[in-house]
């Protein structure tokens, strides 16, 4: 099965990220489905286009948006998926939902770089981070 102009993915792993190993036990971090800091956005490359070419190949690894796998409640309190839900663990997602894709290394997607944050060095700030400086780590190439 392949799509006129989407990608298809499935998740690696579940869809929500919100369970730690402790010991031997599991530990539930989150239980609430529409906190977006737990959903799981790393996924795996089903199909790809038919309409363009992609650096994106099948069976590639993908960071995708954060709402693809995330489930909501509608208006009468019903859990619904995501609009890109298509069916057994299957997700139709556009080009712009992907900002990472990996072949033998991690690459961003044209429009997307990923800076890393320098630590902060002075002991009078409580802040961590330098605030506006940052190491580019992965780059779409423009710069």
């Amino acid at each position: 099965m392949k799509a006129y102009k989407d990608f298809i993915v499935s998740p690696i792993g579940d869809r929500y990220n919100n369970s730690k190993k402790v010991g031997d036990k599991e530990l539930v971090l989150n239980t609430e489905v529409f906190n977006h800091q737990y959903v799981n956005r790393l996924a795996k490359v089903i199909a790809t286009p038919l309409l363009f070419s992609s650096p994106i190949n099948m069976g590639d690894e993908v960071i995708v948006h954060h709402n693809v796998f995330r489930r909501w409640h509608n208006v009468k309190g019903e859990e619904k998926n995501s609009r890109s839900y298509l069916g057994d663990n299957r997700y139709l997602i556009s080009e712009d939902q992907l900002f990472l894709y990996k072949h033998d290394k991690w690459r961003a997607m044209p429009g997307y770089s990923f800076i890393k944050p320098i630590k902060s060095t002075d002991k009078f700030s409580v802040e961590n981070e330098k605030s506006l400086v940052g190491i580019i780590k992965y780059s779409d190439g423009f710069f």
